[in-house]
């Protein structure tokens, strides 16, 4: 099932096509950010969840996987409709799974359905570009640079905001969860681990905006842990784990223990890494 070759005729891709897009055989977890080590608190363990959208969900999170890179990738058009029939027969999946995968891509924005018209893609202006899935399928597309730019400005104003406002809640299951996360952040350093080092890290920054005490700005954790689990996005404070972003969340923690809103703030500044483009109009910022 979905292994057959790209039809000529629409213009969609088969079975064999799915290696093309690396996040259509995600793991069956179907969740971004969250790290193998489980809290025992369940505020906590919402820490990074935001994220999940259709991953693993079998033929039916495939199938909105495939047509939604498709999509993004330019791949399918808006020239012609996307017609349910022709999307079961190539991939070899039932009406039902194809309608529901539609329903999907259609919630996010990607296509629309409208009597005699049929199912079409819709322009990106009417993308929801904040959907977790769109950011990581945007960065496998032509629009990859735009989208760590844009990524990257977007935490830039989000971060620091939610680092100042996560000082005054002094929660000490929440401190103490940060800086085990620091902890595993240098030890998976240490043993080269970079996918250790970035659940940490995608947890690290969930919880932080979690514990900020603003619902809204919650509410946009999903954007950051899908930013940090982008492969060859932006991982907080470089472009690979270094021994100075280990220190920057450190100073972070140290400055939530002290309740020290602007310190926390200062350091969440310093330690995200400012795209070159991101410069002309995010001043990068200065060590006090």
């Amino acid at each position: 099932m979905m292994t057959a070759a790209r039809s000529a005729d629409t213009g969609l891709a088969g079975p064999g096509e799915l290696d093309r897009y690396p996040y259509a055989e995600a793991p069956s977890t179907g969740r971004v950010g969250v790290p193998s080590w489980e809290s025992s608190d369940p505020d906590l363990n919402r820490a990074g969840r935001r994220a999940a959208g259709s991953r693993g969900r079998g033929l039916h999170g495939q199938l909105v996987q495939q047509l939604g890179q498709m999509i993004v990738s330019g791949d399918l058009g808006a020239d012609r409709p996307l017609v349910p029939e022709e999307i079961g027969q190539r991939f070899e999946v039932s009406r039902t799974v194809v309608r529901e995968s539609l329903r999907v891509l259609e919630a996010k924005g990607l296509v629309s359905a409208r009597p005699n018209v049929g199912t079409r893609v819709r322009p990106v202006s009417d993308w929801n570009l904040l959907d977790p899935d769109i950011i990581e399928w945007r960065a496998f597309g032509p629009q990859r640079d735009d989208q760590r730019r844009e990524l990257s400005e977007l935490r830039w104003t989000i971060e620091p905001l939610a680092a100042r406002l996560a000082a005054g809640h002094g929660r000490e299951d929440v401190q103490q969860r940060l800086v085990d996360m620091v902890e595993i952040m240098g030890h998976a350093l240490g043993q080269g681990d970079s996918v250790t080092f970035s659940r940490a890290d995608a947890e690290f920054h969930s919880l932080l905006i979690q514990v900020a005490g603003n619902r809204m700005l919650e509410h946009l954790s999903g954007i950051v842990s899908a930013a940090l689990q982008v492969s060859g996005g932006p991982v907080t404070g470089c472009d690979r784990p270094t021994e100075s972003a280990v220190a920057h969340h450190a100073r972070i923690v140290e400055a939530l223990g002290a309740a020290d809103g602007v310190g926390a703030e200062t350091a969440m500044r310093q330690l995200l890494t400012v795209h070159p483009d991101v410069e002309r109009v995010v001043p990068a910022p200065r060590e006090h």
